[in-house]
C-alpha cells in the first residue's frame, strides 16, 4: 500500500479571516484623496447599473470590474446581478507627528487600524492653488512621512506590548503547563516583531513570518502589516502624456523599500471630470478631447477598474460564481477558503450540512457554451470539504440539512 501523501499545509494570511474587508484611503493632507474617493464612488454609481450604497459620507461600495460576471450576465440573463464589492473608506488626511497626536493624528490613525488594506495616495503634480502642508512638491518625502507615522504607531504600541508581556512571562519561570509555554512562545515571537519593526525600522508586512508567527501579528492589528497599493495622482497632462519626473523617483524607493508592492499612476482631475459626465458619448467625447489636446497616440482611459481590482486582490479577496435565470451572484471569499466555508457564505446552513459542491469553470462554460456541454466533457465535477475555491469557480451546493439541492 503506498503511503500516504502528506497534506500540503497552507501558510496562514496577514490580515483579518473574513470576507467582509475594506480598503482606506491615506495621505497627507491636500493630496487628492477626497477627490480620488468622490471619483471612485461617483463613476460606480453612474456607470454601473448595480446597487450602490453610500454606507456614510466617508465609506462607500463601489462594484468589482470583471468581464467574466459581464459575460455570465448575458449568457444566463438573470433577473438579478450582483457583482463583488471593494468597500473604500476616505480617511482624513495625516501629517508629520500624527503618532504623537499631532492634527488629531490619534483619531486618524484609529481609522487607519480599522481597515485591513491601504490605498497609499501621494501628489505629483505641480498646482499654486492648492498648498502643500509641507511646504513645497516632494512626493517621496510625503511617502516616507506617511510610512514612519504608521511605523511609530505600531512601535508604540509593540513596545508597550513586549513591556507588560515581560512581567508575565518573568513570573512563569521555568517549566510551566502547556499554556504557560504557549505564552512563553507567544513571547519570542512579541520580541522578534518588535526587533524587526522597532529596531530595523521595517513594516511588519515585509517580514518573513512563518504560521504561528503570523497568527500572532494578526492579533495584533498592526499598522503596517496591511498591504499597501501606491496611487500617484498627475495632472491630466502628464497623466495622458505617461510622463512625470516623480514616477521613476516613487517606483525606484518602492523597489528598495517594498518590493512587489504595486503603483498606479492616475489623475484626479481628469477622473473626477469623467465621472461628472452624464451618458457615455459624453465621456468619450471628453477622453477624446484629452487624445487630441495633449497629442497622445493611444486612447486616453480610465485607470479607475485597474485601481479597483488591484485594491481588491490586495486584500487576499476572491470570489467564486453563482448563476442562473434567477440571478447572477459573484461570491466574496478569502483565498484559501474551502468548500464548506464558501458554500457558508450564501447560507450558514450551507456549511453546517455540507455534502459536497459541484465545480465548473468560468472557462470551461465559456468554451463549452452551455453546461450540458461542460457534463459531455467531463469536466463538470464534484469536490468535498477539503476543496480549495478557485477564483472565477462557478459552483452549485448540496447540503444535507436542506431539503432541495440550492443552486443560488
Amino acid at each position: 500500500m503506498p503511503p500516504k501523501k502528506d497534506a500540503k499545509v497552507e501558510k496562514p494570511m496577514l490580515g483579518r479571516p473574513s470576507n467582509n474587508l475594506k480598503m482606506g484611503i491615506v495621505g497627507l493632507p491636500n493630496v487628492g484623496k477626497s477627490s480620488f474617493f468622490n471619483a471612485l464612488t461617483n463613476s460606480s454609481a453612474r456607470a454601473e447599473n448595480f446597487p450602490f450604497c453610500t454606507i456614510d459620507p466617508e465609506e462607500s461600495r463601489v462594484a468589482v470590474p470583471d468581464p467574466r460576471f459581464d459575460w455570465l450576465c448575458d449568457f444566463y440573463t438573470p433577473s438579478s446581478k450582483v457583482p463583488a464589492y471593494l468597500t473604500v473608506i476616505d480617511i482624513a488626511g495625516l501629517v508629520k507627528g500624527a503618532h504623537e497626536g499631532q492634527g488629531l493624528g490619534n483619531a486618524f490613525l484609529s481609522h487607519i487600524k480599522a481597515v485591513d488594506g491601504i490605498f497609499h495616495l501621494c501628489r505629483a503634480f505641480e498646482d499654486s492653488d492648492v498648498t502643500h502642508v509641507e511646504g513645497d512638491l516632494d512626493p517621496v518625502r510625503d511617502l516616507k512621512i506617511i510610512h514612519e507615522e504608521l511605523r511609530l504607531k505600531d512601535e508604540d504600541f509593540i513596545n508597550k506590548q513586549v513591556e507588560g508581556r515581560q512581567r508575565e512571562v518573568s513570573r512563569l519561570g521555568q517549566g510551566g503547563t502547556a499554556a504557560d509555554k504557549a505564552k512563553k512562545e507567544e513571547f519570542e515571537i512579541l520580541k522578534k516583531v518588535q526587533k524587526w519593526v522597532c529596531e530595523d525600522k521595517k513594516d511588519a508586512r515585509d517580514g518573513d513570518w512563518n504560521g504561528k508567527e503570523i497568527e500572532v501579528i494578526n492579533q495584533m492589528y498592526l499598522l503596517t502589516a496591511k498591504p499597501v497599493v501606491y496611487l500617484v495622482n498627475l495632472s491630466e497632462r502628464d497623466y495622458v502624456r505617461k510622463k512625470n519626473k516623480w514616477l521613476v523617483k516613487i517606483k525606484q524607493w518602492i523597489d528598495e523599500n517594498h518590493p512587489g508592492d504595486i503603483l498606479i499612476p492616475y489623475s484626479g482631475a481628469m477622473e473626477c471630470t469623467l465621472s461628472e459626465k452624464e451618458t457615455a458619448d459624453e465621456k468619450e467625447a471628453y477622453l477624446r478631447e484629452l487624445q487630441t489636446k495633449f497629442e497622445s497616440p493611444i486612447p486616453v482611459t480610465s485607470v479607475l477598474p485597474k485601481i479597483i481590482v488591484t485594491g481588491y486582490q490586495a486584500l487576499q479577496l476572491i470570489y467564486f460564481f453563482t448563476g442562473g435565470p434567477d440571478e447572477v451572484r459573484a461570491w466574496t471569499i478569502r483565498k484559501q477558503t474551502k468548500a464548506p466555508q464558501a458554500a457558508g457564505v450564501i447560507h450558514s446552513d450551507f456549511e453546517k450540512g455540507f455534502v459536497m459542491a459541484e465545480v465548473m469553470t468560468y472557462e470551461d462554460l465559456k468554451s463549452a457554451g452551455s453546461e450540458a456541454a461542460v457534463k459531455a466533457a467531463g469536466k463538470y465535477v464534484q469536490k468535498g470539504k477539503e476543496y480549495v475555491v478557485q477564483d472565477g469557480d462557478i459552483l452549485y451546493f448540496k447540503a444535507g440539512r436542506i431539503t432541495d439541492s440550492k443552486k443560488k
